[in-house]
């Protein structure tokens, strides 16, 4: 039995859809990268715009994905502080995957889409 565990671990590990699933599964993560794919935005911003995540998730969500290298972190030497956040380069190939999810929904969850799957 703990043959078998470690070998679906090792395929995990080994599988791009995994691989990617586990950055872009975490609650909050694609409404981030959605918000991010409009350009810079400061934390205020990002906060506001997703509405009921805490700062905290929202600061521990940045921080994962700014360790990933899918956003980064710019401060500027300013009293007060600014700190923007923007999509690096491996953040924008993501974009394909949140419009595909888009699509989806307006065809297949929202509105018609969805009236027509019930029938």
């Amino acid at each position: 039995m703990k043959h078998d565990l470690s070998a679906q671990r090792e395929f995990n590990q080994n599988c791009p859809v995994c691989a990617t699933a586990d950055v872009v599964c975490q609650k909050w993560t694609v409404l981030v990268i959605r918000d991010l794919a409009a350009g810079c935005s400061r934390f205020c911003e990002l906060e506001r715009s997703l509405a009921g995540i805490s700062p905290r998730t929202l600061s521990l969500r940045l921080r994962a994905l700014e360790h990933e290298g899918i956003v980064e972190r710019k401060t500027y030497p300013e009293v007060p502080p600014r700190v923007e956040y923007a999509l690096t380069e491996k953040g924008r190939g993501l974009l394909p995957l949140i419009e595909d999810m888009r699509s989806f929904g307006r065809e297949w969850l929202i509105g018609r889409g969805r009236a027509a799957a019930a029938a």
